[in-house]
């Protein structure tokens, strides 16, 4: 019965033995493209940076985004109104007209 379990345990061994080395070599092929792929993506990050600001541009980006997340609040109405305010007056009392509305 013992040399039953025992060739059952060195089948098994033997399987993962085989598994292991099936691993290793696919891991082995997997290396090189990897280390490849690494390379190729940090050149496309340092292509892709953003250029820099001035100040004048940071602050309109930061106006912009203020009067957009105000307006995806408001109704079509209250839209109509403040593109008209910001038309005539400018973005900053579009800005605070959009703000009224919202917290209404």
């Amino acid at each position: 019965m013992q040399t039953v379990h025992q060739s059952r345990v060195g089948k098994e061994v033997k399987a993962i033995r085989h598994s292991l080395r099936s691993l290793d070599r696919s891991l082995r092929r997997l290396a090189p493209l990897l280390t490849a792929a690494a390379k190729n993506g940090s050149q496309d990050e340092q292509a892709r940076r953003r250029p820099r600001l001035s100040a004048k541009a940071r602050a309109s980006l930061v106006l912009q985004g203020r009067y957009m997340g105000y307006m995806r609040q408001l109704k079509p109405k209250q839209k109509a109104q403040v593109r008209k305010i910001r038309e005539s007056k400018g973005m900053k009392m579009a800005i605070t007209k959009a703000r009224e509305l919202a917290h209404l």
